[in-house]
């Protein structure tokens, strides 16, 4: 009798299926027709449901341990915050005096559906709009620091990137060296931004840049991309508003300002001058913004690069990843990897980019 193989773990979200979506938000008190979209998401698993009342909602099931409950809670708080301010950021319900939910393994939480398309980046009025906000964002985030929720830095974002990638053998023996060697080249000018630098740079004082005084740090929404501004045209009736309207705060982290702006900027440096041009005349029409910040765009574009790799590696046993990402991990990635990290060190001593 031939020995049984020892079964396959589940990861955790192959175990929320759709009959556990509609039960946990039964558990709330919200009952849905049967009609459930799954959203794009690859963090977390987010859901369209449509209600019997029909109304729909958005569910959102959080990555089992990847925050704990008061970095979620403060998440939350932000956003009540942002609303409270009448800024267009979407944010949970309050259910049974509750945002956060539990039901079996999974946290969740519960938003109003918002409708919208990408915005015209290339259009300056709907730039210098998103720019509104966003300065009108980081008054409400500079008001008071997160207690539990991480910083965006060189440790968190560069230095423990590469340490658990190359610890845990995830590059192929071919590129292993030259990826390494590369990114810490990366690592040792991006050590030059004291804001980049996190704790141990504010135990010894608040961090310095050029010119002597402190760049502030400040509450964020940490991911500001295209995909998450959702944008309604003037001529779209819309029960919201036109304009945009901020969605995904679970990436909300400590950092300097121009972290939401530079992923809003797109083509060659001509093109990206006009794009932060137009931000910034509508930013400065309700907050100054402190230019030494855009000497950060490369090192923060450098950061996100090393991060992203770490990120895909960490997940790949969560089966969406495979699936979604096939050309990760192979030689010919890394390789590509390498490229953009040289290109980035020409860029980071490059003269900043001037509006």
């Amino acid at each position: 009798m031939s020995a049984k193989s020892p079964p396959v773990a589940l990861h955790a979200f192959e175990t929320l299926t759709p009959d556990l979506v509609m039960d946990a938000l039964a558990s709330v008190g919200l009952y849905g027709d049967g009609r459930l979209l799954a959203l794009s998401s690859y963090e977390n698993r987010v859901y369209q449901v449509h209600l019997e009342d029909a109304q729909a909602v958005v569910a959102k099931f959080y990555r089992p341990q990847r925050w704990s409950e008061a970095q979620i809670l403060e998440e939350h708080a932000l956003a009540v915050e942002l609303m409270a301010a009448e800024i267009p950021a979407v944010g949970p319900l309050l259910l049974q005096g509750r945002t956060l939910h539990q039901f079996g393994d999974f946290a969740f939480s519960v938003s109003p559906r918002r409708g919208g398309r990408a915005p015209e980046l290339d259009d300056a009025d709907v730039l210098e709009w998103i720019g509104r906000f966003l300065a009108r964002i980081h008054s409400v985030g500079a008001a008071r620091p997160f207690a539990c929720r991480p910083a965006l830095d060189l440790h968190s974002f560069g230095t423990e990137s590469r340490d658990w990638l190359l610890a845990n053998d995830r590059l192929p023996l071919d590129v292993q060296s030259a990826w390494a060697r590369t990114v810490q080249q990366a690592l040792e000018v991006i050590a030059a931004y004291p804001v980049l630098q996190g704790a141990a740079a504010q135990m010894s004082g608040a961090p310095k840049d050029a010119g002597g005084a402190a760049i502030q740090r400040l509450r964020l929404h940490g991911d500001c991309h295209p995909g998450n501004i959702l944008w309604t045209p003037l001529d779209v009736p819309a029960t919201a508003g036109p304009g945009p309207h901020f969605v995904d705060l679970d990436d909300a982290r400590t950092g300097p300002a121009v972290q939401d702006l530079w992923m809003l900027l797109s083509g060659d440096r001509q093109q990206r001058s006009r794009q932060l041009g137009a931000l910034l005349d509508g930013y400065e029409q309700f907050r100054e913004f402190d230019r030494r910040e855009l000497a950060l765009i490369e090192p923060l574009r450098t950061l996100r690069l090393i991060h992203y790799s770490a990120w895909l590696a960490r997940r790949w046993q969560d089966p969406a990843f495979p699936i979604n990402f096939p050309w990760f991990g192979s030689s010919d990635y890394w390789q590509g990897q390498v490229q953009m990290l040289e290109e980035q060190l020409e860029a980071m001593q490059e003269d900043p980019l001037a509006a």
